[in-house]
């Protein structure tokens, strides 16, 4: 008799909410079944962080698709922001405080050749820019040569000074991997020391590249290389290394083989 007493309380329920038994049963094993869901969404959410810590949720959204299929689980990202904020899995976005650009000196700038420029093949367009990292005991400067329509990082450098060489080290690793060196291709940067030099505009030359700068001290005006910049630090917790210069180059160079080559780009339909 008492084993039947739920039972009949269940009964009697449904039958003063006008529900059957049914009803019930299939509700209690939905929520059980979403429970499950959740918990194998957040468990690829995590895996896909171990390798892009900071990859947000609309690039989770696609990376997660194929695996979710495989549950045959499907949500939209609204579902998947609520689940992200309810679990306390969203990124905090840092704010840029330091400048690495002088643009007060003497040497020769060029004009802005991109804007209203339509990219529509690789190295069409490299855009080039230097953003800082926190070492253990002091400041150290990534420069970044990255092609405008694949987003693929082609060159990268990181020392500890904010001279030329960075910037010549990292269009050199850029042009060693060229794989369209008889194209027309376009270099755009802001408007800095380090880009108007003489060894760097030599190698332009050189190569043939038409030189494209900033013209009025505007972030907009370079504004993907910014963009790759912040994606760099942000989703690879790379603002402040702690470390030293070995240690952390070596954390740059794995980051950016993973931005290359895992990490979903929204402005190419999220290509990789």
């Amino acid at each position: 008799m008492k084993q039947d007493f739920p039972v009949q309380g269940i009964r009697i329920l449904c039958r003063l909410f006008g529900k059957t038994r049914h009803a019930y049963y299939d509700r209690q094993w939905r929520v059980s079944d979403q429970g499950l869901k959740d918990e194998i969404v957040l468990q690829n959410v995590l895996s896909i962080r171990k390798e892009l810590p900071r990859l947000g949720t609309v690039k989770l959204h696609m990376k997660l698709k194929d695996v979710l299929e495989s549950h045959e689980i499907k949500i939209g990202r609204d579902y998947l922001f609520d689940l992200m904020r309810d679990h306390n899995l969203q990124i905090r976005m840092r704010k840029r405080n330091t400048v690495t650009t002088d643009s007060r000196h003497w040497m020769h700038k060029y004009a802005n050749l991109v804007k209203g420029l339509e990219v529509h093949r690789p190295e069409q367009l490299w855009v080039s820019d230097i953003t800082y990292i926190r070492l253990r005991d002091k400041w150290g400067y990534l420069s970044l040569v990255t092609d405008a329509y694949s987003r693929q990082i082609m060159g990268f450098s990181f020392r500890t000074d904010l001279s030329a060489k960075g910037c010549v080290d990292a269009l050199e690793m850029a042009l060693k991997d060229r794989l369209y060196p008889n194209s027309a291709l376009i270099h755009h940067s802001d408007r800095g020391s380090q880009y108007c030099s003489k060894a760097y505009v030599e190698i332009l030359m050189d190569k043939k590249m038409a030189i494209s700068m900033t013209e009025n001290g505007d972030p907009y005006e370079n504004a993907l290389a910014e963009r790759v910049n912040r994606t760099i630090k942000s989703e690879f917790e790379l603002y402040s290394s702690r470390k030293g210069l070995k240690e952390t180059t070596n954390k740059i160079r794995a980051s950016i083989k993973a931005y290359n080559g895992s990490r979903p780009h929204s402005s190419i339909d999220f290509c990789k």
